[in-house]
């Protein structure tokens, strides 16, 4: 039977039995253990919120929180569903980080020593450098709360409304959903459906979001024709038969229309409107005259508005005013909140009141809400509602003076998108209002210079860049040498951050550089010079970055502008490396960290930590890198950073250190994916760093899906390019596929040359790979006596072979030979070389396995196993016995299955025990025996049906089997999974 269940309102719940037992299954799982998150779209009226009620109600030994979104233009508050759901929590007091959320929690601001006087400080860009860690830090806390509060009770948090989320709401929704684990937490979400249009901002991210394995979707659809007529019924039972069929046909399934049709059926003359907003004002026009003027004011406010805001704009009397309010709850048009707060019931009742204002009479509802928010801008929100009131008034100063406080508050929030959107409404209102009325403490560049600095924390680099050039242009001839330098340097920061613009961002911060060059010291141009050290750094220009560096720390430690100094601090100890001064940089790393923690300048105490890693990786310290890294990763996120640009490069440096050192459960951890709130550079160069895992790991299906989409993004990042032309190889050697490797290797080769510089040394480890192709690709033409195949895979072996020599010599770094890594791969070169014409040369292969002992266990086994082949080559098979167990014993730990498979393959065939307690070790198979006997019946050319009539199987079953076949071995037809059986000895 259907659902029907009376609620707090007395509406029915009418069958929806099938969406509410799957919403209590997914609270069930999320309380035995397994979060999850439930999206869940209808068309307006169709009873979601309705269907959100009854499931909390009957939610027992649950912490029910609920937030709703609001139209954009009502208030701009980001965050708010949140803000409204935790707001009452008492845990929220334990975390600093939620008072740009709760601004109950905030604490006194202080202001930064040497900024008294200055002009709108908050609008000068540099003072903040970690631009993304307020909202990151934000993000934290409340994911970390939320984990908390489900430790002691499963928590049921509900967002409704989602259609209207800021960017800000639906990054760090993004961000909660992608973190789903094992907390005892259910996510669910409403939205209208047939409110996202092509370009709706919700619809990217929902794509998104439901690939999330703990996110799934539910759709509300009508009632059908039954279950319409059902509702009315069960609505409202005195009603004629014939009214029952009109109302239950005219409402077409949807629950709120329904309701107003049968409220304007039981009037008097019971006659149907045709149109919806007919049925919706035709409600409102029943109404006392009073009644329909509190109606008509609070529709221009919004969904919900403050009892006192209400009757103050409202200007009627107390008793008129209550009688009035009383009069729209009993007719179901407003509905009271317990903090004093009426709502429309529902959101296309305030539509259609709102779309039936007169153009005059909205401009003076607005004016007068736009009045009295002037006379409260303390209050949370108040600045961007006036920005929209006044606005909507056409009281344009107002509005844009409203709208840049509005921006500061965003920001303060940690809700950069939201800071922008304010920001540009401003300066699309700047040449609107006369001079004489604009904010007399902030001009248009130093706008779009805050524009530009919010644009790259939101997430948008190039709109930054675009900012920044605006803001040059308006240079004039009023601005001080150093109000025009703060404007090139953004332009040189915004710059800095895509690639393909290093030489305009060297000639930009020049231009920075020559205005304040020769003036006295300042906050500028200790910000100046810090920047310039840091590009001649860049240029490798060691000795004049190291005496600008001194300059900006001379002039910050003059002026007070410690985040220089800090910056500055940073750039010598990365000189000290350079030099081969290690002790000394390892103190210098330790004291511009130290200085940057200090004075809060998050993003320069990353860069400290990133360099100092980077000097033990270079020197083959790997243990000692990785302990900097975890420890630089651990900071990362204790200040919200963690996606930032230097805590991007620390995290995928935790992936390669931990996958070198055969740490691979750790590895994978740190290559795990963030939320949406991220850049598709960061994605596609986290799944790049990832490769190395799932190839090695021998998951070469999805190593293949995901190698060929990353190809698409070589040109975001020069190092997924680099990545993934090796790992990319090494997937096709795997899957017996070398002419596909030598294509790949080839590719990656090209785009090393063509960008030249330290870039070459990627080369190596590229070439290296591609010899071993080519090395793969001689032994088949000799097991087919194709003499000219062979010849050929020769010589291109050996112009490989060739080429990596010459880069090897060219690329070598500043003192003169190879780091640690550079050897290893230049040895395995040329021990691959070795192996164009045989088995390859013992002693070559011994100096591989030597140079990759620095700590690079997997690389070291694989070497370890052709160091055997080489070695069974020449007939010494004790010591090949010894080697392919070392490299079997690194295999099974770290379950790197392509290379386990290969080490007994060749055990199998030179009838070697590789475990020295097992004295007839058997090879585990990879098939089954069922499916080993239709490989071998594929392998000689039989038919699936021939192959099926033999085995006394269907012809669907050998589909069956050959589909896993083909899925174990990574291949996409029968023919290769056949290839590459025999090139790996799995067939005899």
């Amino acid at each position: 039977m259907p659902l029907v269940a009376r609620l707090g309102s007395g509406i029915p719940l009418v069958a929806r039995d099938r969406e509410l037992d799957r919403l209590r299954a997914a609270l069930a799982q999320a309380g035995n253990g397994t979060a999850g998150a439930i999206l869940l779209a209808g068309d307006a009226g169709v009873g979601k919120t309705r269907l959100m009620d009854e499931l909390a109600a009957s939610a027992d030994d649950t912490l029910v929180l609920m937030g709703r979104c609001l139209d954009v233009g009502e208030t701009g508050l980001p965050y708010l569903p949140f803000a409204e759901a935790l707001s009452t929590l008492k845990d929220a007091a334990n975390r600093p980080a939620l008072a740009m959320l709760l601004p109950q929690l905030a604490l006194p601001a202080a202001r930064e020593p040497g900024t008294e006087g200055m002009i709108a400080p908050s609008l000068i860009p540099g003072r903040r450098p970690e631009q993304d860690v307020g909202q990151l830090q934000l993000f934290d806390a409340v994911l970390g709360l939320l984990t908390d509060l489900s430790e002691r009770r499963r928590v049921l948090f509900v967002v409704e409304d989602l259609h209207w989320a800021d960017a800000s709401t639906r990054y760090l929704l993004s961000f909660l959903l992608s973190r789903l684990r094992s907390q005892r937490i259910l996510i669910v979400c409403t939205y209208r459906a047939d409110d996202l249009h092509r370009s709706h901002p919700l619809r990217p991210l929902l794509s998104e979001l439901v690939r999330l394995p703990a996110v799934d979707r539910l759709d509300l659809t009508p009632f059908s024709a039954a279950d319409a007529r059902r509702f009315v019924e069960a609505l409202s039972d005195d009603l004629p038969e014939d009214v029952v069929q009109q109302v239950a046909e005219r409402s077409e399934g949807n629950a709120f229309f329904a309701e107003e049709l049968i409220a304007v059926a039981t009037c008097a003359d019971r006659t149907l409107p045709s149109a919806l907003a007919d049925v919706l004002l035709s409600r409102v026009e029943l109404l006392s005259p009073e009644a329909q003027h509190v109606v008509r004011v609070a529709s221009a406010w919004g969904r919900r508005v403050k009892h006192y805001r209400l009757h103050e704009v409202a200007g009627m009397a107390d008793l008129a005013f209550d009688t009035a309010l009383r009069e729209l709850v009993q007719h179901h048009l407003l509905v009271v909140n317990d903090d004093e707060v009426y709502s429309f019931r529902h959101a296309l009742v305030r539509e259609a009141v709102y779309g039936d204002l007169l153009p005059g009479e909205r401009v003076r509802l607005h004016a007068a809400y736009a009045r009295h928010l002037a006379q409260r801008l303390d209050e949370r929100g108040s600045s961007a509602a006036l920005a929209h009131h006044a606005f909507e008034s056409h009281d344009l100063p107002q509005a844009l003076k409203a709208s840049i406080q509005a921006s500061k508050e965003a920001e303060r929030a940690g809700a950069p998108a939201e800071s922008l959107r304010y920001l540009e409404k401003a300066l699309n209102l700047w040449n609107a209002v006369p001079a004489a009325e604009r904010p007399s403490d902030v001009d248009e560049s130093v706008l779009l210079r805050r524009a530009s600095w919010v644009a790259g924390t939101a997430g948008q680099p190039e709109r930054a860049v675009a900012f920044a050039r605006s803001a040059t242009k308006a240079i004039t001839e009023d601005q001080t040498p150093e109000e025009a330098a703060e404007i090139w340097l953004r332009l040189s920061q915004a710059l800095a951050i895509l690639d393909g613009n290093e030489v305009e961002h060297f000639q930009v911060l020049g231009k920075a550089m020559d205005l304040v060059h020769d003036r006295e010291p300042s906050p500028t141009r200790a910000r100046v010079l810090a920047g310039k050290a840091s590009s001649l750094r860049q240029e490798r220009e060691d000795d004049a970055a190291r005496e600008i560096a001194l300059l900006a720390i001379e002039d910050g430690q003059k002026v007070n502008a410690p985040g220089a100094v800090a910056d500055a601090l940073g750039t010598l100890a990365i000189l000290d490396d350079h030099a081969m001064r290690h002790d000394e940089a390892k103190v210098s790393f330790e004291r511009a960290i130290k200085a940057a923690r200090e004075v809060g300048a998050f993003n320069n105490e990353l860069r400290g930590w990133y360099y100092y890693g980077l000097m033990h990786y270079d020197q083959g310290e790997l243990a000692e890198a990785a302990r900097v890294f975890n420890e630089a990763g651990n900071r990362a996120k204790e200040t919200g950073l963690t996606w930032s640009m230097f805590g991007l490069e620390i995290r995928i440096l935790q992936v390669l250190v931990h996958y070198y050192i055969g740490d691979w459960d750790y590895a994978a951890w740190a290559s795990e994916p963030p939320g949406m709130s991220v850049s598709s550079t960061v994605l596609a160069r986290l799944a790049s760093a990832s490769t190395h895992l799932t190839v090695s790991r021998g998951d070469l299906a999805e190593s293949e899906r995901m190698i060929t989409k990353l190809r698409a993004d070589w040109h975001r990042d020069i190092q997924i390019a680099l990545i993934n032309g090796g790992t990319g190889a090494e997937l096709a050697l795997w899957r017996g596929r070398p002419e596909l490797a030598v294509e790949r290797v080839t590719d990656a080769l090209a785009w090393a040359l063509k960008l030249g510089g330290p870039w070459m040394l990627a080369g190596i480890r590229i070439g290296a790979i591609g010899i071993a192709a080519h090395a793969e690709i001689a032994a088949k033409a000799r097991r087919k006596r194709d003499a000219e195949a062979e010849k050929k895979a020769v010589e291109e072996g050996h112009k490989l072979a060739e080429h990596v020599r010459l880069t090897a010599e060219n690329g070598k770094p500043r003192a003169g030979t190879l780091g640690p890594e550079g050897r290893a791969w230049f040895a395995r070169a040329l021990a691959e070389e070795s192996r164009l014409g045989g088995s390859g040369d013992p002693e070559l292969w011994q100096k591989a396995v030597d140079e990759f002992g620095y700590g690079v266990v997997f690389e070291q086994a694989l070497c370890r196993w052709r160091l055997a082949e080489a070695l069974l080559g020449a007939d010494r098979r004790d010591e090949a016995a010894e080697q392919l167990r070392l490299a079997d014993e690194v295999a099974t730990r770290l379950k790197a299955v392509p290379l386990a498979e290969a080490v007994a393959s060749c055990a199998k065939r030179a009838r070697i025990t590789l475990r020295a307690d097992e004295p007839a070790r058997e090879h585990v198979d990879l098939f089954t025996p069922r499916e080993r006997d239709v490989l071998a019946l594929v392998a000689a050319g039989r038919t699936n049906r021939e192959v099926g009539e033999e085995l006394y199987i269907s012809e669907k079953t050998v589909s069956v089997h050959l589909s896993r076949i083909m899925a174990k071995l990574g291949a996409s037809r029968r023919a290769e999974a056949v290839a590459i059986a025999y090139d790996r000895g799995l067939l005899e």
